[in-house]
């Protein structure tokens, strides 16, 4: 049996893990509702820098990595789609009393059904805590964009999760 090689982070990369890990992980958290996937978010983005670690510096790290955790999980959430809903098998309405494990695996796949700016803008929001102005300032757009995705993707969830009313 080979042992997997080890990444040893140095420097600026070091110090960027040391300081947010733990930020990027539970963001990861938080929308996959699963430890193994926001690893697996939290080891992918730490190894993209690693390897674009002589490009471009980010100018606000925590901004950066914390977006970078709510899109790669939103990507892996839509990655697995289309293979879950092979599995999903219809249930008459009223069949059996959805739980709360329920409605968050719903919630996550019509987050992931959601285009990608409006689940990153909800997530940000909603999952994150951060404000309409935070969301603008580190998306670039204006506080009426954000305000206005927030509304159209809450009123798309309430809509695909009428069911759990």
């Amino acid at each position: 049996m080979t042992e997997e090689p080890t990444i040893t982070l140095t420097g600026e990369l070091a110090r960027a893990f040391d300081d947010h890990h733990a930020l990027v992980f539970r963001t990861a958290y938080r929308i996959t509702g699963n430890a193994a996937d926001a690893e697996d978010v939290l080891q992918t983005i730490f190894l993209r820098l690693l390897r674009q670690q002589d490009s471009n510096a980010v100018h606000n790290q925590e901004s950066y990595l914390r977006r970078a955790a709510v899109n790669t999980a939103l990507d892996l959430i839509r990655s697995r789609r289309e293979d879950q809903a092979a599995e999903l098998v219809d249930v008459p309405s009223g069949a059996r009393d959805p739980d709360a494990g329920d409605l968050r695996a719903a919630l996550r796949r019509a987050l992931g059904r959601l285009t990608p700016k409006s689940a990153e803008i909800f997530a940000l929001r909603f999952l994150e805590g951060v404000s309409n102005q935070e969301i603008a300032r580190t998306l670039g757009v204006s506080r009426v964009l954000v305000a206005v995705s927030v509304h159209r993707a809450r009123k798309q969830l309430q809509r695909d999760l009428n069911e759990y009313r």
